[in-house]
């Protein structure tokens, strides 16, 4: 239940992102999912990788400040008022979460990447919910 993200510190320039995604395609790696967070100077590339122990090796090779950061994700059904209840949840069990970003493949469901501040507590609230979680295995495949 436990996915692997790499967090990636980019310098505010043109060309970095596009550095980081050519490094990983050619070392024949897949983005599963991706979301960056920018100030005026730099920006904090968040993705989740098909192999995360190469990728850090690849990017780490090529200078790249990156860590290696456990999250979950959430399977939910992709209609109004989904995510709210998930989040609903939580906070009504006191897992506070400290960012998320979300992408969707088709009409009926949503993967959601929760980073929360308690990784154990969030996986057994939304399993005693009975909320689908995503298994690291099936995520790095997508």
């Amino acid at each position: 239940m436990i996915i692997k993200q790499l967090s990636v510190f980019l310098e505010n320039k043109s060309g970095r992102l596009n550095e980081v995604s050519q490094l990983l395609g050619d070392a024949g790696i897949n983005l599963s999912a991706l979301s960056v967070a920018d100030t005026s100077e730099f920006g904090i590339l968040r993705l989740i990788a098909s192999d995360p122990d190469k990728a850090y090796q690849v990017l780490k090779a090529a200078d790249f400040s990156v860590k290696l950061t456990d999250v979950v994700c959430l399977n939910s059904p992709n209609v109004p008022g989904a995510l709210a209840k998930a989040l609903n949840i939580l906070s009504s069990e006191e897992v506070f979460i400290e960012y998320l970003y979300a992408f969707s493949m088709d009409k009926r469901s949503a993967n959601i990447v929760l980073k929360p501040d308690d990784i154990e507590k969030c996986i057994q609230v939304l399993q005693k919910h009975q909320l689908e979680l995503v298994k690291a295995s099936d995520l790095y495949k997508i």
